[in-house]
């Protein structure tokens, strides 16, 4: 399949963005962007002098995602498609009641993942939050978690807490922590590591494939499971999945 001119591809949180360009197939450029950062918005309208798609997943405030159409229209004159989480794409089914209740990047984390592998999966997204979501080999969403992330946790543990501070830094490990900068760093860590065992030890039943994404993806997946798929485009590559899906293709894109 050839790809179609460029597209550009955003993958929006509360606060930044990630973004890749892609043309023929490959991604030529990416970068991070952050309202208000004057640096970061250069780099973004400066990745080429002609897009032809611009492909969103978003879980940001209505009013950033309206900012951010319109920056991105009035420099290339191309209006946005957003992708939005729904009932059914392809073969995977949501299951929410409520379909919209669930954050994009987890549900097109799911769809790329279901992309690469056809039997049971579980999509371990490390990022602000830890997120692990598990798919049937019918592509039926089984549920998932939220848990605070590495960042939220030590963050809730030096705000609530007198007497644990500490300079050093210092990496996450499994094993007991001899100083109090390892104690809350592994400890941490044994807290990650262990969410995801306990799910998968939760959702039992036949032999089920990892995928882990986000930025503290590798790390978790080297304490948990090293043999598991690292996939840190899961994401984009589960919107180039549903822009096809949905008519806005450019085939080959993913």
């Amino acid at each position: 399949m050839s790809a179609s001119g460029h597209c550009l591809q955003l993958d929006v949180g509360n606060s930044s963005a990630k973004w890749r360009l892609v043309h023929g197939g490959r991604v030529v450029s990416r970068g991070n962007y952050r309202p208000g950062d004057e640096a970061s918005q250069r780099l973004l309208l400066a990745c080429a002098d002609r897009v032809e798609h611009i492909w969103i997943a978003s879980v940001a405030a209505g009013e950033t995602e309206t900012k951010l159409a319109e920056l991105l229209r009035a420099r290339w004159g191309v209006a946005p498609w957003f992708a939005r989480t729904e009932a059914q794409t392809g073969t995977l089914r949501n299951s929410y009641a409520d379909p919209a209740r669930m954050g994009v990047d987890r549900w097109l984390a799911m769809l790329g993942a279901r992309e690469r592998e056809q039997g049971r999966l579980c999509v371990v997204d490390a990022g602000s939050a830890l997120t692990i979501d598990i798919v049937s080999a019918r592509g039926q969403h089984e549920g998932g978690y939220i848990i605070p992330g590495p960042a939220l946790m030590e963050r809730a543990l030096l705000l609530d807490t007198d007497r644990v501070r500490f300079a050093e830094d210092v990496g996450y490990a499994l094993t007991p922590g001899k100083s109090t900068a390892e104690a809350v760093r592994h400890g941490i860590a044994l807290a990650q590591a262990g969410a995801v065992a306990l799910a998968l030890q939760q959702a039992g039943g036949e032999t089920i494939q990892l995928f882990f994404c986000g930025g503290a993806g590798q790390t978790l997946m080297q304490l948990v499971q090293p043999a598991s798929q690292w996939v840190p485009d899961l994401v984009f590559e589960g919107l180039a999945v549903m822009a096809v899906l949905r008519g806005e293709s450019v085939p080959g894109a993913a």
